[in-house]
């Protein structure tokens, strides 16, 4: 059964999950980010979101405060980055994919947050929303793996495509889920900062692989030349460096750089 829809999100992960909601049911209209500057030169882009919306003709708006229900029946938020008021939560049955084992991680960085501090799965789920950040009953979990070299970005798809899932069972039939109360002690994400990709070199081999694959890059000094440490990976217990960029330059393997150094003893943090 087709249902009516209003979705509300901004990133490159909600892309699939909203593209396959508009092949099976009527999108009304899309809510996401204003388009803001990015960039060197500071050109105004628009969200991912917004993108595709224009890409099928689907009504977009980039303020909450245009908010006009014109006849949905539900409205699906994923990613979006605003907290809804209660004049939008009564309009329609509000539902939101978040993609956490709630109500561990809840907040702006779900996904990233469980791959710094190393945990192995976690939960997408789908859930009512309510006034406060992300603390309504759960409808539907779906339990993914995270595998030990597994970026942020590959989370996404994973969590993308669980999410798919999830909406079409929920959508087949909504009355057949009974929504439970989350249990346990929330714990709240933030934003990242570059700040947080600075690496320690006294944390362990472990501690700075989930560094690197959750916030993409480490930043560090490496023979007095500042890099980034875009891959690693873990043998043997030790961390060994894959892909690195040295300031300026395009990145490269962990050879090509060792060998740009001519000979010289590696010095990390300096």
């Amino acid at each position: 059964m087709k249902r009516n829809l209003i979705l509300m999100g901004t990133n490159d992960f909600v892309v699939p999950v909203f593209d396959a909601l508009s092949n099976s049911h009527n999108v009304l209209a899309v809510y996401t980010r204003a388009p803001k500057p990015v960039g060197r030169k500071q050109i105004m882009t628009k969200s991912p979101v917004h993108i595709w919306a224009e890409s099928k003709n689907i009504p977009v708006h980039t303020s909450i405060k245009e908010f006009e229900n014109t006849g949905a029946e539900y409205i699906v938020v994923m990613s979006y980055g605003v907290m809804l008021k209660q004049d939008v939560l009564d309009s329609a049955k509000c539902i939101n994919i978040h993609p956490s084992s709630l109500p561990k991680y809840r907040g702006p960085s779900p996904i990233r947050s469980a791959i710094l501090n190393g945990d192995d799965n976690m939960d997408v789920c789908l859930m009512e929303m309510v006034l406060d950040m992300d603390a309504g009953d759960v409808l539907l979990r779906k339990n993914i793996k995270i595998d030990e070299n597994d970026t942020n970005e590959m989370v996404e798809k994973k969590a993308s495509f669980a999410a798919i899932d999830v909406l079409d069972e929920y959508f087949a039939n909504p009355d057949k889920y009974t929504p439970m109360p989350q249990v346990g002690t929330p714990t709240i994400t933030r934003k990242f900062t570059g700040d947080d990709e600075i690496i320690n070199w006294n944390d362990d081999a472990k501690k700075i692989h989930n560094l690197v694959r959750a916030l993409g890059a480490g930043r560090t000094k490496i023979n007095g030349i500042d890099v980034k440490i875009l891959e690693t990976k873990i043998k043997d217990g030790k961390l060994e460096i894959v892909k690195i960029q040295p300031a300026g330059k395009k990145p490269m393997d962990w050879k090509s750089f060792v060998n740009g150094l001519r000979g010289a003893e590696i010095e990390f943090g300096k």
